[in-house]
């Protein structure tokens, strides 16, 4: 199994410095405790001489990968791309993050996935050991 994760695989594994997850949501309303939201940015650099095959397979996500981003709790999920900086945001909105990480990272069809993508990546300075992308500390947000 590849080490290269999307995401922290536990909540501890960026220190709070640069913890980019922030809960939110209560339930309030429902009846029941609901999982908080926790938000994630991170960066990672496109290489130049991939960006038109980037570009591509994003333009055309496989459907087993989206279906395997959605069952292990990520939505809204965005990647935006300005110059050969890549930013991706997504809220986790499960009930065990770091479960859901190791299934995500199991998953052969996205291992796959990534096998295409990850050549297509250059880690930036500051990444953190075990990460592929580097996390971001949310400064602002309203809801």
């Amino acid at each position: 199994m590849s080490s290269r994760r999307t995401f922290p695989a536990t909540d501890t594994d960026t220190d709070t410095d640069t913890d980019t997850d922030t809960a939110a949501g209560t339930g309030e309303g429902t009846g029941r405790a609901e999982a908080p939201v926790r938000r994630f940015g991170k960066v990672i650099r496109l290489r130049p001489e991939h960006r038109e095959e980037y570009l591509r397979l994003h333009a055309d996500v496989w459907p087993a990968v989206l279906a395997t981003i959605t069952a292990c709790g990520l939505r809204n999920y965005s990647i935006f791309l300005q110059g050969d900086l890549l930013f991706s945001y997504v809220e986790y909105a499960g009930d065990d993050y770091a479960a859901d990480m190791a299934r995500m990272a199991a998953d052969p069809v996205t291992r796959e996935w990534w096998r295409l993508t990850d050549p297509c990546q250059q880690q930036t300075e500051g990444a953190v050991a075990g990460e592929w992308w580097t996390p971001m500390r949310e400064v602002f947000h309203h809801d």
